[in-house]
């Protein structure tokens, strides 16, 4: 049987979502493709000779830029079964089945991707043949254990035997990257002196503990977690630094959802690679609870750690039910510059509750902070995405100013009330577009959104001036490649 799966974009990494799933299917006996069109050509020869065609999409942009790929996709082989699968393809089931796709696989896809294509698989083909097939690393029982039918949610469509969304516990298999491409042509980290890392990519959980009401996490997983085997993750960071990366991300939701899972995967990769570092992402609630921690990232290669801090206005921070406060932030602020360790922040600075005064207060708490380098510039554009399902729809104030969902954009449309918010925003993003084809840098990015901002206050350009950060862009370590949602 003929696989390819297909990511259309993963913030510059190569996609776990690809290497996972793969090993599954190519265990069965399948021969699988993988191909990232964000850094590859649309295979129009292999798309041809599919059987089965399934789009990843762990995020809003992914699932946009799959959907454009529909259309061609049934032209040149209507014979080939469609499939969506991750983050936001059970949460936009209802838009995904109008456009023909006939599989949809939510939260735990392994499991249900391994099961279609044993359902899909040519009559004349026995499991015997798919181990044949695979090499012979699996017994008849393993594969005919992979594709058993798992508890779930009742599909919506009869013709879909495979739950659309599980939250099964998983035996995750080593991810199998071979005919990925090249580590080296993804993100890279950049250091001080020029010196550039090959990037690697994995995850060791997926699925958040938290409710946060504008997180897409939330109506798929709804509070629950799903560690990924330790063993398989520290295999599959071998195999990638035996490929070439110096640094790997750690691609969990939040890191510390399993703190004694994360710690021990961390503390077993410094001891095998003393030299290899790698970043995180940690809520500002776990970074204040498991604070006597931060020395174990430090000391075991974290080089940075990014946190949705999303606001420093507390009342937009209660709304979306983040967990944290305008002084849990400063104080993790306070505690990273005290253990030398680089907070990266991500906002969320353009909602309905975003004031031209609010916006203000924001740049100047990072300038004070001495954040300016550490914050992305298209963090400071973000516009809140109200998703299918998101729990913001449970504040009266945002179901009355909401539009009808909208599946073209995946989201609900929405405008502020002051109308000068809004225009802000697209002026900040028209700066951070522009900023990023001239390779502006961070500073002077958050230069020009300044005197964005002090021109819709009405306030002096001279008023926001200040001394410039007293530490280096180039000794704060970053990835090349700026990522959306």
């Amino acid at each position: 049987m003929n696989i390819v799966l297909v990511a259309t974009y993963e913030m510059g990494r190569q996609p776990f979502g690809l290497a996972s799933p793969a090993a599954w299917l190519r265990q069965l006996g399948a021969l699988v493709h993988c191909v990232d069109l964000s850094r590859e050509q649309f295979p129009v020869a292999t798309i041809r000779d599919a059987d089965l065609v399934a789009f990843y999409v762990p995020m809003h942009t992914a699932t946009r830029l799959a959907v454009q790929l529909i259309g061609p996709l049934q032209h040149l082989n209507p014979r080939a079964h469609i499939c969506f699968y991750g983050l936001y393809a059970s949460m936009n089931e209802q838009y995904l089945r109008s456009l023909g796709v006939q599989t949809i696989l939510g939260g735990e896809f392994e499991e249900g991707l391994a099961h279609l294509a044993a359902r899909l698989r040519p009559k004349g083909l026995t499991a015997n043949e798919g181990l044949q097939a695979s090499g012979g690393r699996l017994s008849t029982a393993d594969v005919q254990s992979r594709i058993k039918e798992v508890p779930s949610s009742i599909p919506s469509e009869s013709s879909q035997q495979e739950p659309v969304l599980s939250l099964a516990r998983l035996r995750f298999q080593i991810p199998d990257r071979s005919g990925l491409v090249p580590l080296d042509r993804y993100a890279h980290l950049v250091m001080n002196a020029g010196d550039h890392r090959a990037v690697g990519y994995t995850e060791a959980s997926r699925g958040c503990r938290h409710l946060c009401r504008h997180c897409p996490i939330v109506p798929v997983y709804n509070g629950m977690f799903r560690i990924v085997d330790r063993q398989v993750v520290l295999e599959d960071v071998r195999r990638q630094i035996a490929a070439g990366a110096r640094h790997i991300t750690f691609g969990d939701p939040d890191f510390f959802n399993g703190v004694g899972h994360a710690l021990a995967i961390v503390q077993e990769l410094h001891r095998e690679h003393p030299r290899i570092t790698y970043d995180v992402t940690i809520k500002i609630e776990h970074l204040r609870k498991h604070r006597q921690h931060l020395e174990t990232l430090r000391d075991t290669g974290c080089l940075f750690v990014t946190s949705a801090v999303e606001s420093v206005d507390d009342a937009v921070l209660e709304r979306l039910d983040k967990g944290h406060t305008r002084a849990d932030v400063l104080a993790t602020v306070r505690d990273f510059r005290e253990l030398g360790m680089i907070l990266q922040p991500t906002l969320v600075p353009f909602t309905p509750w975003t004031t031209l005064e609010s916006f203000a207060e924001l740049l100047r708490i990072l300038r004070e902070e001495e954040l300016q380098e550490h914050v992305a510039p298209i963090q400071l554009a973000i516009r809140l995405l109200i998703p299918a399902s998101s729990r913001l729809l449970e504040l009266p104030e945002v179901s009355e100013l909401v539009g009808p969902f909208d599946p073209e954009r995946l989201a609900h449309p929405w405008h502020h009330p002051d109308s000068r918010v809004d225009a802000l925003c697209e002026e900040v993003q028209d700066i951070v577009a522009a900023g990023e084809k001239m390779k502006r840098s961070r500073s002077a990015a958050f230069e020009a959104i300044h005197r964005a901002a002090s021109r819709a206050l009405g306030i002096s350009e001279e008023a926001w001036r200040t001394a410039e950060p007293r530490i280096a862009r180039a000794a704060i370590p970053y990835l090349d490649e700026p990522w959306y949602c």
